[in-house]
């Protein structure tokens, strides 16, 4: 089940989705948020993203938008 981006706790590995030149689509790779903003979770580079939603990371789930 999806959540409301403005819900995701802080440096949690989860699946995000975004809105970006494509649409609406989940990324392949898990985040977290900080208090700097939204970041990779496996290299903590700051992305430029504009989430909406959010759901824990399933590592075998394959990203299938929202």
């Amino acid at each position: 089940m999806w959540n409301a981006a403005s819900t995701a706790p802080l440096d949690l590995k989860i699946e995000l989705a975004v809105i970006d030149h494509d649409g609406t689509h989940a990324l392949v790779f898990a985040c977290k948020r900080t208090d700097r903003g939204w970041a990779r979770a496996d290299t903590g580079e700051l992305l430029e993203v504009n989430p909406t939603h959010w759901r824990p990371w399933a590592a075998h789930r394959h990203p299938d938008g929202i």
